[in-house]
């Protein structure tokens, strides 16, 4: 199996857990609760956008490495493109739906806040992509982090990859200490100014979350140029730093338990709360997200060939998992699923509003269904790769 298929088995298992984590039924539902995010602070966001800058880092560097920079880059701008294309048909689509469903205003109030009910007002405002409505936020940051990406993929593929890390590092740390706050405010009265319904509103602060999608495409492109040597980073002989890794997500997977069951008094959840801020990718997440990569990194390239027939057991249970072909199917279509996804949590919430309350069996089973229909735009897309390359066949052979 491909290290590329097991990237794209993560995809899809992300995308899996991101239609269960945004599905919304009155009462909740007990299905959401077997998760990954309900053992610690690494949820389906961070490593969508860590795989997808290391993507970008693995392809773009490459072509940059044999065609030179002005190739590499046209590539990125035109990337770039084609998700913006699909972030404002996403916008579309839920207006053109708003216009179907009755009521849409009351139920999707909360995800398009007042803008709702002025659709032009609406699309003019996430095409500027300074207003996200509640689940299409992701697709607007990777559009800013591909526009500003040439230059960086440059920089590593030619040695100077150290500059880009510390300048995410230190672009990440001013956002902690708020050095972004007189910006935002100067843009959110800007837009208050245009019209008083208008607001910054982006749950990911991109100048924080750039810090997970940097170093991923810092990762990829030392991977394009053959800088790292996987099987000896993450060599079995070597097992301190996974080890390590592994005390740290205990230690806050055992912060996250005392918080579900209630144990962690009121000044010490107070001093917790300082550093759990998700918009900002806070300390406790960035420290989460890069002890769980490492971890899951080291069992994947190193686990299955240890000695321990212990660890080579346990290596093989996400290996089984990241190559499942549903995962895989859908990881190799993840933009065109993930906006699927994102119209179909938009439709199920007017389902549960028009005839729910449902019970717990039929929430499952509803849920269920919308992991499935997963596979839909992936395999019409497959489909019709099919059909073009038995016509490109054709057409040599006539």
């Amino acid at each position: 199996m491909k290290r590329l298929d097991v990237l794209d088995g993560m995809r899809g298992y992300f995308l899996v857990f991101m239609m269960l984590n945004h599905l919304s039924f009155a009462g909740g539902y007990l299905l959401v609760k077997i998760n990954h995010g309900e053992l610690g602070y690494v949820q389906d966001a961070q490593g969508f956008v860590f795989l997808s800058g290391l993507l970008i880092g693995m392809v773009y560097a490459g072509h940059m490495a044999k065609r030179g920079y002005e190739a590499g880059s046209v590539k990125v701008r035109k990337r770039a493109l084609e998700l913006y294309r699909w972030a404002m048909f996403c916008v579309l689509a839920i207006i053109a739906l708003g216009f179907v469903l009755p009521r849409s205003g009351v139920f999707w109030e909360p995800w398009l806040w007042r803008l709702g009910d002025d659709p032009a007002l609406l699309f003019g405002a996430a095409a500027t992509l300074l207003y996200q409505p509640t689940y299409m936020d992701i697709l607007p940051q990777y559009i800013v982090y591909l526009l500003v990406s040439p230059p960086l993929i440059w920089l590593c593929v030619t040695g100077r990859w150290r500059m880009v890390a510390l300048g995410s590092a230190l672009l990440w740390m001013a956002v902690q200490f708020g050095l972004h706050l007189p910006l935002r405010d100067a843009i959110h009265a800007g837009m208050q100014a245009l019209h008083p319904d208008l607001a910054l509103r982006a749950h990911f602060n991109v100048l924080a979350w750039q810090a997970i999608f940097m170093s991923g495409l810092v990762i990829g492109a030392l991977t394009a140029t053959k800088e790292i040597d996987w099987d000896e980073a993450m060599s079995p002989k070597r097992p301190e730093f996974a080890v390590a890794a592994l005390a740290i997500v205990l230690f806050f997977m055992a912060w996250r338990v005392a918080f579900t069951w209630g144990l962690v008094p009121e000044i010490m959840a107070q001093r917790f709360g300082t550093l759990d801020i998700r918009g900002e990718f806070s300390l406790v997440y960035l420290l989460n997200f890069a002890a769980l990569g490492y971890l899951v990194a080291w069992t994947l390239i190193a686990g299955p060939r240890s000695e321990s027939a212990v660890v080579r057991k346990i290596a093989a249970v996400p290996r089984a998992i990241f190559t499942l072909p549903f995962l895989r199917l859908i990881g190799r279509h993840s933009l065109q699923v993930y906006v699927w996804h994102v119209i179909a949590i938009y439709v199920l919430k007017a389902v549960d509003y028009h005839h729910g309350p449902f019970s717990e069996t039929n929430k499952t089973l509803i849920a269920l269904a919308a992991i499935a229909s997963l596979a839909v735009p992936a395999l019409w897309r497959e489909w019709r790769a099919s059909v073009a390359k038995k016509d490109t066949v054709g057409a040599k052979a006539a």
